[in-house]
């Protein structure tokens, strides 16, 4: 499998060395990991994982910032194959059970159906709504209800006392099954006609069978987690089975993925442009006139690259340790990431393969965009730092424009969330059940099997639904689009930890405000005035709204407060104010 590459902008001459390299590569990547085992754990993770980058092979793949997204596929197509392996086999033992017992099974079966749909129908909203939680709760009590009422009827058939019981057998024995008999026959149960109680043995070995099936295929998620999935041999990726997948398909989306998801060039939807660098945090844009210093007489052209290279060498000052540390240095901020990177919309392309990868192309587009301030077609400085194993990620996209004698700064945080914790907690339940004592495994298997033949017929009808939008869809004929969603964002969660949160306020400032000293130092070298852009910088730093001119206007602060006109007001006086 051949994999392009765009290479990484080369180092600026005037900063300081790259530091060693500190994190893992993005295949290689805790977060990685995590994630790989989630398609394991939730099906509807792992069915919008195969939606986005299998089926909707017209869309580009979102930047994969600190992972790898080709490997979350193939393991999210390797666990969809088990699992209907497992389910068809399931389901077949039903349908044999169903036979062979005279329809002895049915009422375990459809306790079964009503167990496998509750969690469809509770849906993956936590905590679920009103609507769907009465009914999921309804059906959820009525299978299990259902499924004892009918397991004892199995068991008391198998040893004569069901409808199919000999009550004219002689002894005790036979008096107990007709006692037997007549009691379950008065319980008017649907399902239930005379059966033979050799008949209902054969039942129960299908029902042992099923509960077999149910436990080995948790066991195999657990061998997963212990074996390719483990810490240790997850960053051996040559060796990881799920990368072995067959077909022509796979081949080619494997390789558009890997050779998409890390490059500088990126094809963007409209509506979510910076799709795959997690939520906004406090984007925000000043715009300051360019006003030349009166007491410097000799002035520099001032353009977009000169600010970029200002900044540059600032920004990789944060990975530098302090001078006075006596100890290795494990602090992020040495791991720090800069390139440039250039936007490109997808309108226009008829063939996803027509976007080009090569140095030469990203070259030429970075060479126009980076001065064109363009709509569509943009340039940004990319800052990132990726920490706590890449399940926190900080970007800073950060875009400089100068004209009409106006100097444009946008800078665009944004901050990838912690994987999800249920995935974070797999390896302890994989853990559990690898070395739980023999009673847990009976007692977990008998949780299994009720709810068995509900959820393999859910899973084999959304394979079979799935296999028809891929015959049915036309998507590879498709017109190509941006990404409609990352695969890392989908198993992010809200919630992080106060040290994270403190490191996300940290990673921010500090290139913030680097960013902005660096700013300064362009305009002050070209010969221009920085009073106006520091004090700007400083009121939005401070969560300010800068106020450049209240002269003949009307405004009013406050929730009690009322408009008035104001007066004149001297023009320093007004600045004094800004961000009150």
């Amino acid at each position: 499998m051949t994999t392009v590459h765009v290479p990484q902008q080369p180092h600026h001459p005037d900063g300081p060395a790259p530091p060693e390299v500190l994190s893992v590569p993005p295949h290689a990547s805790e977060a990685t990991r995590l994630l790989c085992g989630g398609v394991y754990l939730d099906p509807d993770y792992r069915d919008r994982v195969i939606d986005e980058l299998y089926l909707h092979e017209q869309r580009f793949v979102a930047p994969s910032l600190g992972i790898d997204a080709a490997r979350v596929l193939a393991h999210a197509l390797r666990a969809r194959r088990q699992e209907l392996r497992w389910s068809a086999g399931i389901a077949g033992l039903w349908a044999v059970g169903m036979v062979v017992t005279g329809g002895l099974l049915a009422g375990l079966l459809l306790a079964g159906l009503l167990l496998g749909l509750a969690p469809w129908v509770r849906g993956g909203a936590q905590p679920p709504p009103p609507h769907r939680q009465l009914p999921a709760s309804v059906l959820s009590w009525g299978g299990r209800v259902l499924f004892a009422v009918y397991a004892v009827l199995v068991v008391a058939t198998a040893f004569g006392a069901g409808p199919g019981g000999s009550g004219s057998s002689s002894g005790s024995y036979g008096s107990y099954g007709s006692y037997g008999s007549s009691d379950l026959d008065g319980l008017g149960l649907p399902f239930v006609e005379a059966v033979d109680p050799w008949r209902a043995w054969l039942g129960i070995g299908v029902v042992v069978l099923v509960a077999w099936c149910a436990t080995a295929q948790r066991d195999g998620f657990a061998r997963v987690l212990g074996m390719e999935l483990s810490p240790q041999h997850f960053p051996d990726v040559a060796n990881d089975p799920a990368e072995r997948g067959e077909g022509e398909r796979f081949t080619r989306l494997m390789r558009r993925v890997r050779r998409e998801q890390h490059t500088p060039l990126i094809m963007y939807d409209e509506e979510r442009p910076f799709c795959g660098a997690g939520a906004a945090h406090d984007t925000w844009v000043l715009a300051v006139e360019l006003r030349p210093d009166e007491e410097l007489k000799n002035r520099q052209p001032l353009g977009n690259r000169v600010i970029l290279d200002r900044v540059r060498p600032l920004i990789e000052q944060l990975r530098e340790p302090a001078e006075h540390a006596s100890t290795p240095v494990r602090d992020r901020l040495r791991g720090l990431e800069i390139d440039e990177c250039v936007f490109l919309p997808v309108e226009g392309l008829t063939d996803r393969d027509q976007a080009t990868y090569t140095t030469e192309a990203f070259g030429q587009h970075l060479l126009r965009a980076v001065e064109e301030g363009g709509e569509k077609r943009r340039h940004f400085l990319r800052v990132r730092v990726g920490a706590w194993g890449e399940e926190l990620g900080v970007t800073v996209y950060v875009r400089v424009h100068t004209q009409g004698r106006m100097l444009m700064l946008e800078i665009a945080p944004h901050v990838m969330p912690p994987v999800r914790r249920e995935f974070k907690r797999a390896d302890h339940v994989a853990h559990a059940v690898r070395t739980g004592p023999t009673l847990d495994r009976i007692v977990s298997a008998a949780t299994l099997m009720p709810g068995s033949a509900g959820r393999a017929l859910v899973s084999l009808f959304r394979g079979a639904v799935f296999g028809w939008r891929l015959l049915t869809g036309g998507h590879r004929s498709a017109l190509p689009e941006g990404p409609a969603l990352s695969v890392r964002e989908l198993a992010a969660t809200a919630a992080k930890s106060t040290f994270q949160e403190m490191d996300v306020a940290r990673y921010l400032r500090s290139i913030q405000d680097r960013v902005g000293h660096g700013v300064r130092l362009a305009l002050a070298d070209a010969g221009y005035e920085t009073g106006e852009f520091v004090q700007k910088i400083v009121n939005i730093s401070n969560g300010a709204v800068s106020i450049n001119r209240v002269e003949g206007s009307t405004f009013a602060i406050g929730e009690n407060s009322s408009a008035t006109t104001g007066g004149p007001v001297p023009q320093r006086g007004a600045s004094d104010d800004d961000g009150t």
